[in-house]
């Protein structure tokens, strides 16, 4: 710490004899830009070095210095901007004796601006010729030298804003997860179905089960939560008559942190009228095989040394099947709830011993299974018991008529079609309320909404961390969301 508070002290110095001495402005805001590296790379990178020779045009770039390389009287550095990379020359014959001055007063970081014209270097690299240049934000923190071999990659999340400076792969992975949610709206707006916003602060906590962040509003004097979920909101909507709806947004659970799991987090809801939860297993085939595509080019996809294969058709497999033939839960175990409860003892899972044989059957599935599910697989059929909002099953209403999707061994979605009855709907709030810890409310006015009569549907929530993690071979959450939470004044 001791010789980067030297460093800096150095850099603040240096800016204030530059100011001082040689008439540079604080902190500019007049210069502009007319091209972008990417542009000026696509226009000359396939010229001859006599073609580039006979260009006059002065183009105006502006960026971050990476590297420099001085020779006496002439000197290379490296830039680059958004779009990209790029070497430019500087020559004193050409600069003159203060400029040139000036640029070797640069500091790796500092933000100029350039103007020049293209030409290519004796090893063949495009460069720009520099005739003038502006120093446009003085950087005072140096960057590190070896950012990439940091053991603790904490650091790069708290420092996120250098990890971006010095990291291009870490550009590249949040590039893509805004053209995965591009592609995602452009999906379902080609579909029909119409982008909506519910609040994010909710006086009743519903639609999911997990602990949910309180607040206050002052004016009102009234507790709100922060949603664990829009559902609630967005069948709603169905009520009234919108058929098609989606919403991509930030759910907030205050849970715990892992490679899977930030409390704030992104999810896309959708909800369609007049469907069930088989033909949205068909669309989000089709959904995530398509977004793959136009993201990466291919359907076939490497997550972690593993290929992921996202073809469709996707396998299908019941919760029971999944659990006794990829878990190896014994079928008699399965099935019975003394069993079941000795089984889970056994292998020294947290449970009570009061849970129901459908709760036991999913935490036997969660223990075993999960993470053997690397390939594309909807999980059906789950017990009603664990599933609050779903539809019973016609011919089976123990179980609910509802799918998990599982890629690499997590869980990218959760549908069903959807609970309407407003009385069945009354009573599994009822049962689901006796089992929640803290503060817990009926939600009325939902039920009511239902009496109004709600369409048949089904609906659907689908992890976006979790889906652009996959699609940009990145092994935990913290890398795929720009500012993940940590622990104040964690730095080690």
């Amino acid at each position: 710490m001791e010789d980067i508070n030297r460093l800096v002290r150095q850099r603040i110095d240096k800016y204030e004899t530059m100011k001082r001495e040689m008439g540079v402005a604080h902190f500019p805001n007049t210069y502009r830009k007319d091209t972008d590296v990417s542009d000026f790379i696509e226009s000359y990178l396939s010229k001859s070095p006599e073609e580039l020779m006979e260009i006059r045009k002065i183009h105006h770039l502006a960026g971050r210095v990476m590297a420099m390389r001085t020779f006496g009287k002439a000197s290379f550095i490296h830039f680059q901007d958004a779009s990209g990379r790029l070497q430019a020359f500087f020559e004193k014959n050409t600069l003159g004796d203060d400029v040139y001055a000036l640029f070797k007063k640069l500091d790796i970081g500092d933000i100029i601006g350039l103007w020049g014209t293209p030409i290519k270097t004796r090893t063949g690299e495009l460069s720009v010729y520099v005739q003038g240049f502006e120093l446009l934000t003085k950087s005072f923190q140096p960057l590190p030298e070896k950012w990439h071999g940091l053991k603790d990659v904490e650091i790069r999340y708290r420092q996120r804003y250098v990890d971006l400076i010095v990291s291009p792969e870490v550009r590249q992975t949040f590039l893509t997860r805004t053209k995965i949610i591009s592609a995602l709206r452009s999906y379902m707006d080609s579909h029909g179905f119409i982008e909506v916003e519910t609040p994010m602060m909710q006086t009743i906590a519903g639609g999911a089960t997990a602990k949910p962040f309180l607040t206050h509003h002052n004016a009102l004097d009234m507790d709100l939560y922060l949603r664990i979920a829009p559902e609630l909101y967005l069948k709603r909507l169905l009520v009234g008559g919108f058929e098609r709806v989606y919403e991509i947004n930030r759910n907030f659970r205050n849970e715990g942190l892992s490679t899977r799991h930030n409390p704030e987090f992104t999810m896309m809801e959708f909800y369609q009228a007049y469907a069930d939860y088989t033909d949205l297993m068909n669309y989000t085939e089709d959904m995530i095989s398509t977004i793959a595509r136009q993201v990466s080019g291919k359907e076939v996809v490497t997550y972690q040394g593993m290929e992921i294969d996202l073809r469709a058709p996707w396998k299908r497999y019941t919760l029971r099947d999944a659990a006794i033939e990829v878990g190896g839960v014994p079928r008699d175990v399965f099935d019975d709830l003394p069993k079941a409860v000795a089984y889970c003892k056994d292998r020294e899972m947290d449970i009570t011993g009061d849970e129901s044989l459908g709760e036991l059957q999913l935490a036997l599935f969660e223990e075993t299974t999960e993470e053997k599910l690397i390939q594309p697989v909807f999980i059906t059929s789950y017990p009603t018991d664990v599933s609050p909002l779903s539809r019973r099953n016609m011919e089976n209403p123990s179980l609910v008529d509802r799918f998990e999707l599982y890629i690499a061994g997590r869980e990218i979605a959760n549908a069903f079609s959807e609970l309407n009855d407003p009385f069945d709907q009354r009573q599994r709030f009822v049962e689901q309320l006796k089992k929640k810890e803290g503060p817990s409310e009926l939600d009325e006015d939902y039920i009511r909404a239902l009496e109004y009569g709600m369409p048949p549907a089904a609906g659907e929530g689908i992890g976006i961390d979790r889906l652009v993690m996959i699609l940009t071979d990145s092994p935990s959450i913290r890398d795929v969301i720009l500012f993940p939470l940590l622990r104040k004044g964690e730095v080690s």
